[in-house]
């Protein structure tokens, strides 16, 4: 069999492996807005269908996986590629990460429903960080099928506003709790969800942060932003 025929296979696969994984991040994005349509409408259906969804991610985490330990065994890939499969593999662990948030998200939604939580709590407050959290992982997604550094390096600096968001939302559920206690319970629920909410935002950072390590076989986890900038330029 020809090195031409062989490097023909080994793309087909890498090919193959990547759109797994970009399927695997649309599901999750999918997890992500149907957990926040749960909340806003008090869906005990749709927060259900979100949890349900729990063990195909899982699924799809485990053969992705199992694909990319096959390749490694059989085409030996040099260091390029190798980081490639790397990336990918740590950004299918990453998105499963997403999908564990969307579910806890319906969970906590479900503890709200069945605890009566007072309707006059800023729930629908979220949905901001909601989309910025969903729009970044979105991003990361077509920034890593592009291997765009400069898309990845706008991304980490994206991540800094679904904090800032995180912090006045918890700043908010404070003062409900301190002017009626009833709220307290339903307060915590949300105060976790928010943070489910921030992590996603996190794991949307991680994505970009490989795309880098890809492309520049730099590790720049834990580093300044003026670092960062430096190794992209």
């Amino acid at each position: 069999m020809s090195e031409k025929h062989l490097s023909t296979q080994f793309d087909t696969e890498l090919n193959a492996v990547s759109t797994r994984m970009m399927e695997l991040g649309g599901l999750v994005e999918s997890q992500i807005h149907q957990a926040m349509y749960a909340l806003s409408r008090l869906s005990v259906e749709v927060a259900e269908q979100v949890t349900g969804t729990e063990v195909r991610v899982n699924a799809m985490e485990v053969e992705i996986d199992r694909e990319l330990s096959s390749i490694i065994a059989r085409r030996q890939p040099t260091a390029s590629d190798l980081r490639l499969l790397m990336a990918i593999s740590k950004a299918t662990a990453n998105l499963e990460r997403v999908g564990d948030e969307a579910e806890k998200i319906a969970r906590m939604v479900l503890s709200i429903i069945h605890n009566n939580a007072p309707r006059s709590l800023p729930s629908l407050e979220l949905r901001v960080a909601s989309d910025l959290a969903s729009g970044l992982l979105r991003k990361a997604l077509d920034a890593f099928a592009r291997l765009d550094t400069t898309a990845a390096l706008a991304i980490l600096k994206e991540d800094d506003l679904i904090d800032k968001e995180f912090d006045g939302f918890v700043r908010k559920l404070i003062t409900y709790m301190m002017e009626d206690p009833r709220t307290i319970s339903p307060s915590l629920d949300l105060l976790f969800l928010a943070k489910a909410i921030e992590r996603i935002g996190d794991h949307a950072k991680n994505i970009a942060e490989l795309i880098i390590y890809i492309v520049k076989g730099a590790d720049i986890r834990h580093t300044s932003m003026e670092k960062i900038e430096s190794v992209i330029q």
